[in-house]
């Protein structure tokens, strides 16, 4: 018996396409260390950024996110509210986003991504049978605890020809096999692994199901915001049926999802100890539709982003972070005076291209990067490497302007994005 590991919803080799000439030779291709890598996703931020590859494609993400307003006119801050991020996720919903993508976040607190085992039976040298399953893993953090639970589904078992499939074994295992700080505790619940079943037993569709804590009070990094940060890695293996040998690989670390804990104060959940994300980037959506009260600012951020050398102040090279995973924003919180110096540097060029009265008629002035962001205008009087004109500033309408940051501060609070590089964000404009 060969085993092939491929993305879910791959198309699994068929028992005629093995039997042809150079049929088995095609496995090879999935059986290589490249191949059988475990990868993180494309957007993790943090400490485990640095522990493995990421993987080359952005993960899929949910095409839109519901808007709460209000009756309150469209211009009203008021009037608009962020919902709560997911904490949830089907396997219907997690198989669906993972069509052409390895991971599919839908929040920083609903993670998934999985994998097809291929099964080859192979009789004096001859395929005659091919068998093949899914393992699809979500890891969900709910609203304000410390708790992730990863919930391995295994589905859309398929058999043809002559195998012993039923009784193939398949093991569900996971480890942590990096913490930051490196000393950081963890208690576990839920099914005790590793854990062995049979694929027939697998089919009554019970899921296994691992919980992963960081009790809090522990030291932590960072100092008060105690944060730790870890690589929870599910592995999975097959054992061969009676009767059958099987080649060397059989399975193994299949991905990596990196659970964060932190203790901020300036964060929900910081009386009871904080809580848990997942380190991935989250994404802020800020829509130009004349709906939207924060319309004005989307303009302001889609020119910076499309047309940067049209903004003020002038600078031929202009590219702002905020549009990608690459080059993500980080949140500027417990240097108040940074803040400030971002904003005293904005309303100065403010004045200084759109006129001493640009403010007449209830106008503000909105820069980009945000003055609560690493990235903001003043950035470059702390990093040598930020050009002193790399930032963007529009005078707007000033109800727009108050939308937008009251978006932002929710944002920043329902995502629990915290201070400084471990964390961070980017910016898209929808319609």
């Amino acid at each position: 018996m060969e085993t092939y590991v491929q993305p879910v919803n791959a198309d699994a080799f068929t028992l005629t396409e093995l039997q042809r000439p150079g049929g088995l030779e095609r496995l090879q291709t999935l059986q290589t260390p490249q191949a059988l890598a475990a990868v993180l996703p494309h957007e993790v931020s943090g400490p485990a950024k640095s522990f493995a590859p990421r993987a080359e494609e952005d993960s899929a993400q949910p095409l839109s996110e519901d808007r709460l307003t209000s009756t309150a006119a469209a211009t009203d801050a008021a009037a608009v509210s962020l919902p709560e991020p997911a904490h949830t996720m089907t396997l219907q919903e997690c198989v669906a986003g993972l069509v052409g993508s390895e991971f599919y976040v839908k929040s920083r607190y609903a993670v998934c991504s999985g994998r097809q085992f291929g099964q080859v039976w192979i009789k004096n040298g001859t395929p005659v049978g091919e068998s093949h399953f899914d393992v699809v893993v979500v890891g969900t953090i709910p609203k304000n605890s410390r708790e992730m639970t990863a919930t391995y589904y295994y589905t859309d078992f398929t058999i043809e020809g002559s195998t012993d499939a039923r009784d193939l074994g398949v093991t569900t295992n996971a480890s942590v096999p990096q913490s930051w700080p490196s000393y950081a505790q963890y208690t576990t619940g839920g099914n005790s692994l590793p854990a062995t079943r049979k694929w027939a037993e697998l089919l009554d569709g019970i899921p296994v199901k691992q919980t992963l804590t960081a009790p809090s009070g522990q030291p932590g990094t960072a100092g008060s915001l105690r944060q730790i940060s870890a690589i929870y890695q599910p592995n999975i293996k097959l054992v061969a049926p009676p009767g059958w040998a099987s080649d060397a690989f059989t399975g193994g670390d299949i991905f990596m999802l990196p659970p964060r804990w932190d203790e901020a104060s300036y964060l929900n959940a910081s009386a009871t100890g904080g809580a848990a994300a997942f380190s991935v980037l989250a994404t802020l959506k800020y829509s130009t539709a004349d709906t939207a009260p924060e319309r004005e600012v989307a303009k302001h951020i889609q020119k910076a982003f499309t047309k940067p050398t049209q903004t003020q102040p002038p600078l031929a090279t202009k590219r702002l972070a905020g549009q990608n995973a690459d080059e993500p924003l980080t949140r500027l919180y417990t240097d108040t005076e940074r803040r400030g110096r971002n904003r005293v540097r904005a309303v100065y060029n403010c004045g200084k291209f759109f006129g001493a009265n640009y403010a007449a008629g209830g106008k503000e002035c909105d820069e980009f990067p945000f003055a609560t962001t690493y990235q903001g205008a003043a950035g470059s009087d702390y990093d040598p490497l930020q050009d002193p004109l790399n930032f963007s500033v529009m005078a707007l309408d000033g109800e727009s302007n108050g939308a937008a940051g009251t978006l932002l501060g929710q944002f920043y609070t329902l995502n629990r994005i915290i201070d400084g590089p471990d964390d961070g964000f980017i910016v898209k404009i929808t319609s």
